[in-house]
């Protein structure tokens, strides 16, 4: 019977065309619950046409420690963790240059525009005023992106491209082989940098041009939603930041664009997703994807969600507005998809980078009282030090620095005065854990020789090092206990934790023939690159730990 059977029939699946485009969507700090808590406020073409038209995983979960941006962007784009990628977080301190350095900066190569950069003086992301270089480039991951594949499984003939406000949005997507642009607030425009391009492209010269963040210049940010409307009542209003401003509560005025902190602000709100949809629009069609059987690749990472949650929250009606208007964008991206892909061509995936926590003062007034705001500089305090230089007679300097969320020593000093590291570490760590505000605190040592307590969190941190990157004791706060400090500023919430509203993020895939479900088995943002390379016909990403989704596989 089996070989009366066609040939097509047996083998279908396996000659069933990849896809044309593949569409790698990250909606930044897009914690697990929050698509299902604001739906019935979106339309129904943007995050609904997803939902109600894809494989919608809702049960996952990263699985390192710190869930920070360029760490979640790096695992998307890698399907592993930080202890295979290198990407260990925004920050971290570099024995080489005894000094902090920034996840993608590169002295080796320059921004193309002149006069490009971070500004230290208004930049308010202090992980990027950390850089002593200008120039980015993705050499610091260590292994190969589902972007590289699909570059080098067509011998270049197939494209790949990322977009973002933050330039490790970007950077992370794009990989070795694709190219990066990101919006640069010191010149209102998108960049790249010389590692993608020795010109910029005649398009994308052209769309800067048009000087689209002027047309927000005098106006302000008012809610697309009724106030009746609203899910939640605003119950954070204490813990909510005033930039220059911007006002902590509706209407948000963007000011003139002459004002020092005009693209800042725009970052911090639905103009910032705004502006970079209409640049991947304009990509799209300039670059020609999704046109032949070669398989495209096009990353859109959406910042303002991640922002937005920074100063006002996640439960803010800022958050939720700003997920409103980026339902929008998103339906007209999909438009725009369809009239020169087709969504029956195009595979779509969504997910997050990482998740976020509630603020203090929200979780607050629902009687939550453990959750705080934690002080960095009690963590290394004069009664740790004094017990150091009395077991080992080491001096203040033995600690060189704290880079969430590691604390880094002077190893070379340690050397000199005869003292086994492995001693200082494991001491220093139970200093540390007994410190108010410390839920536990791990010895490089013992991660290293695998002598952790098995436990999720233990997994967790054990999967974010990477030797000479990971600093010498990694440090988790209590649950709800986070640092708040934004170079300065006090924000309302802060991710980076090991904690599960920091790890749940959605996972989406649709367009390509997939049909609607909803999975509830855990997964992780890890299987999404695996994922892709098997649709795409490509080799998976070589450090790749994450799986095929099967319900995205078989059609």
């Amino acid at each position: 019977m089996l070989c009366s059977l066609p040939v097509t029939a047996l083998y279908a699946d396996n000659l069933k065309q990849p896809p044309k485009l593949i569409v790698q969507i990250t909606v930044d700090a897009l914690r697990g619950d929050l698509l299902n808590r604001y739906r019935h406020n979106f339309g129904p073409n943007g995050f609904n046409y997803l939902i109600n038209n894809g494989v919608y995983y809702k049960n996952a979960h990263y699985h390192h420690g710190n869930t920070e941006t360029i760490v979640g962007h790096a695992s998307l784009a890698t399907g592993a963790p930080p202890s295979v990628h290198g990407m260990v977080g925004n920050i971290w301190f570099d024995d080489s240059q005894s000094r902090i350095v920034y996840n993608i900066e590169d002295a080796n190569y320059n921004l193309l525009t002149q006069g490009a950069g971070v500004n230290k003086k208004t930049e308010i992301d202090s992980t990027q005023a950390a850089a002593k270089s200008q120039g980015r480039s993705p050499s610091n991951i260590r292994v190969s992106t589902f972007s590289d594949e699909v570059v080098m499984a067509s011998a270049g003939i197939g494209k790949a491209f990322a977009v973002s406000v933050k330039d490790r949005g970007a950077v992370a997507l794009a990989g070795h082989s694709g190219k990066a642009f990101w919006f640069d607030k010191a010149t209102g425009t998108f960049v790249t940098s010389d590692y993608y391009y020795e010109t910029y492209p005649n398009w994308v010269t052209a769309w800067n041009k048009q000087q689209l963040p002027a047309k927000y210049s005098g106006t302000v940010w008012q809610p697309s939603i009724k106030n009746d409307s609203f899910t939640l009542k605003d119950l954070q209003q204490k813990s909510k930041l005033d930039l220059a401003g911007f006002g902590s509560q509706f209407p948000h005025p963007y000011g003139k664009k002459e004002d020092k902190y005009f693209t800042t602000k725009l970052t911090l709100s639905p103009a910032g997703d705004e502006l970079t949809a209409d640049f991947a629009k304009t990509l799209l069609v300039k670059e020609d994807l999704g046109q032949d059987n070669i398989t495209d690749f096009l990353s859109v990472s959406f910042s303002s969600n991640d922002y937005v949650i920074h100063v006002f929250g996640p439960s803010s009606q800022e958050a939720e507005d700003n997920l409103v208007r980026l339902d929008s964008t998103l339906a007209e991206f999909f438009k725009q998809l369809d009239s020169q892909v087709g969504l029956e061509n195009t595979l779509i995936v969504l997910s997050a980078d990482h998740g976020a926590p509630e603020s203090a003062d929200y979780a607050h007034s629902l009687g939550i009282d453990h959750a705080s705001y934690f002080a960095i500089d009690t963590l290394i305090n004069d009664d740790i030090k004094a017990t150091v230089k009395k077991r080992f007679g080491l001096a203040d300097k033995v600690f060189r620095t704290y880079a969430h969320p590691y604390v880094y020593l002077d190893k070379d000093y340690i050397a000199s005065k005869n003292v086994k590291l492995a001693d200082v570490q494991t001491f220093v760590a139970e200093l540390i854990r007994k410190q108010q505000g410390v839920y536990a605190a791990y010895a490089e040592t013992d991660i290293l020789r695998n002598q952790v307590t098995p436990s999720r969190i233990a997994r967790l941190v054990s999967n974010n090092h990477f030797e000479g990157r990971s600093g010498d004791i990694y440090i988790v706060l209590n649950e709800r206990g986070y640092v708040n400090d934004f170079d300065g500023l006090t924000v309302s919430s802060t991710h980076g934790s090991v904690w599960q509203h920091d790890t749940h993020v959605p996972i989406i895939f649709a367009g390509y023939g997939i049909k609607q479900q909803a999975i509830y088995r855990a997964v992780t943002p890890y299987d999404i690159a695996p994922t892709l390379a098997l649709s795409a016909n490509t080799t998976i990403p070589s450090g790749a730990t994450g799986q095929g989704l099967v319900e995205v596989l078989q059609k």
